[in-house]
């Protein structure tokens, strides 16, 4: 008897080096920053901004917020929507953002 899946080949897409919180990591080609921090094996969890209680995407299509990470910079950024690119900065939020950070 065949497995189910023995069809399904392995995944060959490219790698491409982004940066989590200044460690670098090998993310897929087309997959999400999201889905990248989950492979990647890292302890990933951000802190919730009300009770500092630990997350980590949820969902994976942007309803939840539970994805929440700084890229490049710029905070509040939903993970689970933004493809990752070559070279990207990637900083597991931490706790409260100030306005205008």
């Amino acid at each position: 008897m065949t497995p189910m899946f023995s069809h399904i080949p392995a995944d060959q897409r490219p790698t491409l080096e982004i940066f989590v919180d200044g460690q670098s990591v090998q993310a897929r080609r087309g997959d999400t920053v999201a889905a990248a921090l989950l492979a990647s094996g890292l302890d990933v969890r951000r802190d919730s901004a009300v009770s500092g209680v630990p997350r980590l995407p949820y969902c994976m299509m942007g309803v939840c917020f539970e994805c929440l990470v700084t890229i490049n910079g710029v905070g509040n950024r939903q993970g689970c929507l933004i493809p990752v690119e070559p070279g990207m900065q990637v900083e597991i939020q931490r706790g409260k953002r100030e306005l205008g950070k």
